[in-house]
């Protein structure tokens, strides 16, 4: 067996694939959990572990769920409940630098940004030079964690609340209903502020469904069902300019703000530019993008760059089953981070026998290297017998005539620099009365000319940080609107813990918004209906909002209750605030408590 190199050129780092051969590795798979029994229990460890990203790479240090990266894949029966005991056998502190370099100027073309290569400007004696910075505090961080089951219905007790960490040697015990419909979800860490750093270093994994509705579709399965768990990472380099394989958390800083990490290499289930080789057949894989911040348009090309998105089909998105396959658009499928997608990809085309096709993306901000996976697809005849179903027994959260009687929750996602704030900001809002005068009129107040009424409604802030206190409070089995209105700023993928819910409608606008007060100049108006994408029409549990859009999804809270949280799932902004609570209880017990303000029915009882 030839030896492994673990050096890599000094004069090859600069460019688009740093030294690093592409498609190299054979993709791994992660091993997959199915318990067994009537309550069957599991014991996930978190270890630290030393694993090669790519073949001519050293060994990178990762945490890791029962050693592997990904975790494993576990696989459950619907309706057959499941407790975990995620217990933390981590030693040592966070497995990687955290450094902050200047932002690079707007419109500096993504090969030309500090951001996308590896390393970071270092003087000889090794420390930070040209403006770096290590970020304080990081390398001391201890593994204190908590496993969020993305997408569960699950009591609040078992969703991984991110103040309920715990420390090496003691374990975080949940219990999972698995009550929904066939779905892709995944688990990954949720700590409290270090949710960014924890993940980063590789606390993730995909966690599968299954039910008799999906199994009687005939979709390819066993050896021809793939999880392909996308996220991209940075590397750090020795004083010559060689790839060290040490995880590199490399942000740009604009003041005291730092821009959301992004990097340069793309792995696809731990590893850096794999290959997979395949049948001539039908294939399914379950693609989940766990990157902290990066949005992918994944498109299917062939050799020369020509698009093979003909082969592709979607059949289901976060939380389940599409109502029927949609076609691949034609620019490629975008998932923002937490989105899932189901795809049949049918490799039988006589036109693609024995030759190789590319995963890639195709983002206006895809890194240098935009390729994902290499598909090297055999040169022999298919069986040619798979046939993709009509129509999928899916379950949307659909209602054919909205109630009026329904809940609504209202947040405003306000760009960076409202108030003097250097990050986005999430405010919960409570709909003012007609001449109600605000507790603090001069700040925190938005108005929106609703289009469905033409009416002008006026609301206030009452609530920003995570410990603020609860406003929202849904009662158990209620149906509720939430309306994330965005004046401006980047994109964010808005996660709600628990719920199935169904977008509704995305809504265009031009804000008139004051950043020095913090609140509109004019009432949001002018509101352009936008099209939902064939995928947008599944049960989802992530929606993404432009700046300028107001996007409404709806969800029925009907099985599971307690405290849970909402925010943007682009983690950086998780971690420096984009993170609320809220609660689920029964409409007997809410009719008994004592609180202020709000959203739900007689959740202002007691407001001043």
């Amino acid at each position: 067996m030839g030896e492994i190199s673990t050096r890599t050129a000094a004069e090859d780092v600069g460019g688009p694939t740093f030294g690093l051969e592409k498609f190299l590795d054979p993709l791994p798979l992660p091993p997959v959990l199915r318990p067994r029994g009537g309550f069957p229990v599991l014991e996930v460890r978190a270890t630290t572990i030393r694993e090669r990203l790519h073949g001519r790479l050293p060994k990178t240090v990762l945490w890791a769920y029962d050693g592997y990266f990904p975790g494993p894949t576990i696989e459950v029966g619907r309706g057959r409940r499941l407790r975990v005991a995620w217990t933390n056998d981590l030693v040592g502190t966070m497995p990687l630098v955290a450094v902050r370099v200047p932002q690079p100027a707007p419109g500096t073309p993504p090969a030309d940004s500090p951001l996308n290569r590896p390393g970071y400007p270092r003087h000889p004696d090794g420390s930070p030079a040209e403006g770096a910075a290590l970020i304080e505090g990081v390398a001391e961080i201890p593994p204190w964690l908590v496993t969020h089951l993305h997408g569960a219905d699950a009591n609040a007790g078992s969703d991984g609340w991110a103040h309920n960490a715990v420390l090496p040697g003691h374990s975080q015990l949940a219990e999972y209903p698995n009550r929904q419909p066939a779905a892709g979800l995944w688990y990954h860490d949720h700590a409290m502020a270090v949710t960014r750093w924890n993940v980063h270093a590789g606390l993730f994994g995909s966690y599968w469904i299954r039910e008799e509705a999906e199994r009687a579709l005939g979709l390819p399965g066993g050896e021809r069902e793939i999880p392909l768990v996308i996220c991209d990472r940075n590397l750090d380099t020795d004083l010559d300019g060689n790839l060290t394989g040490r995880l590199l958390f490399k942000v740009g800083a604009v003041g005291d703000a730092l821009v959301p990490f992004s990097g340069p290499l793309t792995l696809v289930n731990g590893r850096i530019w794999p290959h997979l080789e395949v049948e001539p057949e039908a294939y399914r894989f379950r693609v989940v993008n766990t990157s902290n911040s990066r949005f992918y348009r994944l498109a299917l090309v062939d050799a020369d760059g020509d698009s093979e998105n003909a082969l592709v089909h979607q059949i289901g998105t976060d939380a389940g089953l599409l109502p029927r396959p949609a076609p691949l658009p034609a620019d490629g499928l975008v998932l923002a981070p937490a989105e899932r997608a189901d795809l049949v990809v049918d490799f039988g085309a006589h036109r693609v026998r024995g030759r190789s096709l590319r995963l890639t993306n195709t983002a206006a901000d895809a890194p240098p290297e935009p390729d994902v996976l290499e598909f090297r697809v055999q040169d022999r005849a298919g069986s040619g017998g798979f046939r993709l179903p009509r129509a999928l027994p899916s379950e949307p959260v659909r209602f054919a005539h909205l109630p009026g009687e329904h809940d609504q929750v209202w947040v405003a996602l306000v760009p960076p620099g409202t108030a003097g704030m250097a990050h986005p900001r999430l405010w919960e809002l409570r709909e003012l009365d007609p001449g109600e005068v605000p507790p603090l009129p001069e700040e925190g107040v938005v108005q929106v000319t609703d289009p469905r009424t033409a009416r002008t409604r006026t609301f206030h802030r009452v609530a920003e940080l995570f410990d603020d206190t609860v406003s929202v409070f849904i009662e158990h089995g209620g149906l509720v609107e939430w309306n994330f209105i965005s004046f401006g700023g980047p994109a964010h993928p808005m996660h709600i813990h628990l719920v199935r819910f169904q977008v509704l409608a995305r809504r265009a606008f031009a804000p008139d918004f004051d950043l020095g007060t913090g609140g509109t100049r004019s009432p949001a108006a002018g509101f352009t209906e936008v099209p939902l994408e064939p995928f947008e029409l599944g049960p989802k549990d992530t929606a993404v909002v432009h700046g300028g859009e107001w996007v409404s999804v709806l969800g029925r809270f009907g099985e599971s209750t307690g405290q849970f949280m909402y925010h943007c799932h682009i983690l950086d902004h998780e971690d420096e605030g984009m993170m609320r609570p809220f609660v689920v209880h029964p409409e007997e017990v809410a009719r008994f408590h004592p609180h202020r303000g709000g959203h739900g029915p007689g959740s202002y009882r007691g407001a001043p």
